[in-house]
């Protein structure tokens, strides 16, 4: 057990730099599933509580979105650099795929008609290949080529004295994709033909043109025996298909829209399908389906939901309509990219489609729901607009990722979403930044494309197009994009072409935005306030700095906007009036921090105010604010109108408690146990208890929202500022504040039992208000365990017993975990013994055991 406790570890992608997507997808993302909160607010949230000695508790270290598209190596050692893009000379008008699958060998006949995009006499064309892939023959117009007109390497295949103007190539090829481990390219996994092709792998089944901006229009036909392999998709609409001779079968796709070959798809192999209609805002049908293995088909009904919802969601906000007559689905246990977005023919991992109450927890659903969404929304945002090379990774990922982050935000709780991203930002990204592996979200040089599938590229990138929004706003930044798509629709572009299209759109100057494209690390802002009650002025100061990272000693500053709000005495929002401006009536300003150190003044304020800063974090920024109380940060929690500063306020709070309470209790001198050492420090104060009882007490506030309010902070978020930091000493202070706080609100705790547990025969729903309800309950129930109380274990587990749901049950099973008790033994094994078939239930037993803080676990 212990074994596969550690490869579940692994698997969930501890460490950032373990990206095999067998399990996870787009990057994986340390203990993602681990957070006792269970909201569903999107595809970051957590689906059950585990602890380590560092209490990583609600954050998901690398987005799961980011996990679905993590790219498997490429095998060139060859540095590549930004400022060297040169247009290839020539370009791929269209291209006919003819795949002849076979058990043994498979045959690939590619006929591409090429344009020349060089001035002068035809250049030699060097098409990208592969080792494993064995050129069988090549023509040019239907003529062979000469041996001596031709040279092909591990790498390449070079073609010379092409004849000018138009022509076309044709080009056999010989693989063998049940040899190819690479999983890139075409392969055979599970008895299905599958591919992966982004970043470089379409190189691996033809020789082509393998780069993005090489964008062609695609027919494929597929044949293979209809026995073994009934099914036979790829991209585009299917325009026809049918049996011959000897068992076999064919089917002929077509897609209309040009591509970069990383989009290309195919799937042939023994799967089950449901069906589902949708009519575009325009009135056009479109076919949904969801291909999976038979065992599998009951459970796909909630990604077509979130399939449709998707649909409608791009229509309503962005206008955009889906452009084709299918759209498929294909759902398979061994596929091992995660989720992948082909044009109208996404792969998926089993688990990011597969859901039903009995075995899929809140998370999950979230997860499926903002997965769903984001590999649909690249449909426009990379596959009609694509990045012109892979050092504008951010623009298609970044972009989407801030795509898909509004969406959940709008089908679930947008507060809960905010916070449960900014989390995952800070615990993983900000972590990235200040690290050995910093860099820009559009890098100037790599070696191996995959190493930036990063979460800088995707996470931070979607911050960067989050500022656009916040500084132009929502109309803003719709007209932005309306512009982008009417520019490049069709086209390959770069992240300068996505910023010209939001100033020009706006007539706005956001020249100072290109510094966030070109620097990494995570800036700095240091803010001051003065507050003069003669001339009824209240003055912000902030400056900014970006510490140094490797490569880029010395920093520019970059265009933060600042969210502002500023509190009376009676808590509630201040109409605002910044000198200078001409908006009185806001009660949030976006003030535009440009320089080092610039100064802001707001007039009319009649008493000295609490000012809200970052609102909504506004910024991917690390902020301090000099001078700024507890009692203020109090008053911030109690009042705050935004409610991620309310969130915020509550963290900081507790992070100087920690760090307080840590300080203690490295001095041994103080006491005998570091119980004792914290509570001669002062513990935990009064008025923080009666700030969270304000908080779990009052009436209204999303249940989700409480738990996230009262999560004490990981102790991850502590270690930078702690100098040669002990892991194991944080988790005791962290543990120490835990059971204070859980015995001091016991009864407050266990009224929120109460009033969020269903009643006996409650079904099971997905939504924002069922989801609150279980997320403070198995808050609550998680806190109470921490006491040790045997009367807790024991309804702990029959609460594990009568569990109608995973969520619920995995709450119960992951509550008992940092016990010794023995209610913790019999719900593993009961878990087990229920579940050890099922494969995607079975890696929620792996998990928290693996995680218990016990001495003796290894």
């Amino acid at each position: 057990v212990n074994q596969l406790q550690r490869a579940w570890l692994y698997s969930a992608g501890i460490h950032p730099a373990l990206r095999t997507k067998a399990f996870t997808g787009k990057t994986c993302g340390p203990l993602r599933g681990l957070s006792l909160v269970t909201s569903c607010a999107g595809s970051n949230v957590a689906a059950a509580p585990a602890k380590m000695a560092t209490e990583v508790e609600n954050e998901a270290h690398i987005p799961e979105i980011q996990a679905e598209e993590n790219k498997l190596p490429v095998h060139d050692p060859q540095t590549k650099f930004r400022k060297d893009y040169q247009p290839t000379p020539y370009l791929i008008d269209t291209i006919h795929l003819d795949f002849i699958l076979n058990e043994d060998v498979s045959h690939v006949h590619s006929k591409m008609h090429m344009k020349p995009n060089y001035a002068g006499s035809p250049p030699p064309l060097v098409l990208n290949g592969r080792k494993d892939l064995k050129l069988v023959s090549v023509k040019v117009n239907g003529a062979d080529v000469a041996s001596d007109k031709y040279e092909v390497t591990e790498k390449t295949l070079t073609l010379k004295e092409l004849p000018a103007g138009e022509y076309d190539i044709q080009i056999t090829t010989e693989v063998k994709p049940q040899e190819n481990t690479l999983l890139e390219g075409l392969y055979k996994s599970g008895g299905n033909f599958c591919t992966q092709c982004e970043a470089e792998g379409f190189r691996g089944i033809t020789y082509f043109l393998d780069r993005p901006d090489v964008m062609a229009k695609y027919t494929t036909r597929l044949e293979a025996d209809k026995a073994a392999y009934p099914v036979l998709l790829s991209n585009g609409n299917l325009m026809s298909s049918g049996d011959l001779a000897g068992g076999r079968h064919f089917a002929v796709w077509e897609d209309p829209y040009p591509k970069p070959c990383y989009l290309f798809a195919l799937v042939a192999g023994s799967l089950s399908m449901k069906e589902r209609s949708y009519t575009t805002k325009s009135g056009r049908d479109v076919k949904l389906r969801i291909f999976v293995q038979e065992q599998n088909l009951g459970k796909v009904d909630f990604a077509l939901d979130s399939l449709v919802k998707s649909m409608r969601w791009d229509e309503e906000v962005y206008g955009l309509e889906y452009d084709l007559d299918l759209f498929n689905i294909v759902a398979v246990d061994d596929f091992n990219m995660g989720a992948m977005e082909n044009k109208s023919l996404n792969i998926f991992n089993s688990r990011l489609v597969l859901a039903s109450p009995e075995t899929a927890t809140d998370g999950d659903y979230a997860r499926i729901e903002g997965v769903v969404g984001h590999e649909y929304f690249h449909n426009w945002t990379g596959n009609r607009v694509t990045c012109r090379d892979w050092f504008q990774l951010t623009l298609k990922e970044g972009l989407t990722v801030f795509r898909d982050q509004e969406f959940s935000a709008d089908m679930n709780s947008r507060p809960v979403k905010r916070i449960e991203d900014v989390m995952m930002l800070r615990v993983s990204q900000f972590t990235e930044d200040s690290g050995p592996m910093a860099h820009p979200i559009r890098p100037d040089s790599y070696i191996k494309m995959d190493n930036f599938y990063t979460v800088t590229v995707y996470e931070k990138g979607s911050e960067v197009v989050r500022l656009y929004r916040t500084l132009l706003g929502k109309e803003g930044f719709r007209k932005g994009m309306d512009l982008y798509f009417q520019r490049h629709d069709g086209h390959a572009v770069t992240c300068d072409d996505f910023l010209a299209a939001m100033a020009d759109a706006n007539g706005a100057d956001l020249s100072a935005m290109s510094n966030w494209y070109s620097q990494a690390g995570t800036p700095q802002v240091d803010v001051s306030t003065h507050y003069d009650a003669a001339a009824k002025t209240f003055t912000l100061t902030a400056k900014q700095s970006t510490p140094a990272t490797p490569g880029q000693p010395n920093k520019q500053p970059v265009l933060i906007p600042l969210a502002v709000g500023l509190l009376g005495p009676d808590g509630k929002d201040l109409p605002l009036h910044l000198q200078g401006s001409t908006n009185s009536s806001e009660t949030t300003a976006v003030l535009r921090l440009e320089q080092a150190e610039q100064s802001f003044v707001f007039t009319g304020v009649d008493a000295e105010p609490v000012p809200s800063i970052l609102r909504d974090f506004s910024a991917p920024v690390k902020l301090s604010v000099q001078g700024q109380t507890d009692e203020q940060l109090l008053f911030l929690f109690a009042h705050d109108s935004d409610p991620f500063n309310r969130w915020e306020s509550g963290q900081r709070l507790l992070k100087k408690l920690l760090l307080q309470l840590y300080s203690a209790a490295a001095d041994s001198s103080k006491g005998a146990s570091v119980s004792d050492r914290c509570q001669a420090a002062g513990g935990v104060s009064d008025k923080l208890v009666e700030a969270f009882r304000t908080i779990l007490t009052e009436k209204g506030l999303d249940g989700t929202f409480k738990a996230m309010a009262i999560n004490i902070p990981a102790g991850t978020e502590l270690l930078d500022q702690i100098p040669a930091a002990d892991p194991t000493l944080i988790y005791q202070v962290r543990m120490y504040v835990l059971k204070t706080l859980a015995a001091r609100l016991r009864p407050e705790l266990e009224a929120q039992i109460k009033e969020n547990d269903d009643a006996p025969g409650t079904p099971y729903a997905f939504n924002s208000h069922a989801c609150a309800r279980r997320a403070i309950k198995n808050r609550a129930i998680d806190w109470l365990n921490a006491l040790d109380d045997p009367s807790v274990h024991a309804s702990t587990l029959n609460r594990y017993r009568e569990a109608s749901n995973m969520t619920d049950q995995v709450a119960a099973l992951s509550a008992l975990m940092d016990s010794s008790c023995p209610e913790r033994e019999v719900a593993l094994q009961e878990f087990y013994d229920k579940w050890q078939k099922e494969p995607l239930v079975l890696l929620k037993w792996l998990g928290p055991p693996a995680m218990w803080n016990k001495p003796g676990n290894p």
